[in-house]
């Protein structure tokens, strides 16, 4: 399987920053908690603090690159079903019966740091909207 190579040097550095910024203001709209937020992007409580303060100075793993991935493309997805910003919003805190969320809410679902979660979270919300996988 052919990957393509990874972006490195300056662009690497602002698409890191700018995708980061991005996703922590929707993870601030969906409601997390900074702990919430270290675990679903697997940073440490110190780079958290640096990172929200000064995106710029982020260097994320290709793994969290993956993550703010997902979180872009489950908001995405929420926009295509939802109108309303409340439900854009709000539709990650909210219980959900479904059988692969039991329950909980899908930002309980991703706030285990599990990559899987996100994946699988994003594919379960991905389905609403028609997307097919």
């Amino acid at each position: 399987m052919n990957r393509a190579p990874a972006i490195q040097g300056p662009e690497h550095n602002s698409l890191s920053a700018a995708g980061l910024k991005t996703v922590l203001t929707i993870l601030d709209h969906w409601g997390c908690s900074a702990e919430q937020v270290q675990k679903i992007l697997q940073v440490s409580r110190p780079a958290y603090y640096k990172y929200r303060k000064t995106p710029g100075q982020a260097s994320l793993s290709q793994d969290q690159l993956e993550r703010l991935s997902y979180v872009l493309n489950i908001h995405g997805s929420l926009r295509t079903l939802f109108e309303n910003p409340r439900n854009v919003y709000g539709f990650m805190a909210l219980k959900n019966d479904n059988p692969f969320f039991n329950g909980k809410s899908p930002l309980e679902i991703i706030s285990t740091g599990q990559f899987a979660a996100l994946y699988e979270t994003f594919k379960h919300i991905d389905a609403l909207r028609g997307g097919l996988w």
